[in-house]
């Protein structure tokens, strides 16, 4: 697999990171997508997310990962991908996915069911 140069401004991806976390109920911002994660913790992601959601979106960084890093950075804090948002509100990376899931509280916290 080849990258191709980056040929979306950081304009365009502030943009679209706003746009599918406020058009979504859950967005996973990962390397790569559904079909190949590119990384263990995108995969680790989408696996716990997969358990309890049918429907979310998920958005691949790799096209232009600086600037997604910098979006995301902006909306969350929080530096590495994967990120999970859930209702517009940062949830956190496969690590944090993977606490909720062993204390029972995934489910709940994507679905918005308490």
């Amino acid at each position: 697999m080849t990258f191709q140069p980056e040929s979306m401004d950081p304009e365009e991806v502030q943009s679209r990171v706003n746009e599918a976390i406020e058009n979504n109920d859950v967005v996973l911002f990962m390397k790569g997508n559904r079909l190949m994660p590119q990384c263990g913790y995108s995969a680790k992601a989408l696996e716990l997310i997969s358990q309890y959601v049918d429907e979310f979106e998920t958005v691949d960084v790799l096209p232009a990962l600086p600037h997604y890093r910098a979006a995301l950075d902006d909306k969350s804090g929080w530096e590495t991908i994967p990120q999970t948002f859930v209702d517009g509100e940062f949830i956190g990376g496969s690590d944090i996915l993977e606490e909720l899931d062993t204390r029972g509280e995934l489910e709940a916290t994507l679905t918005g069911e308490n």
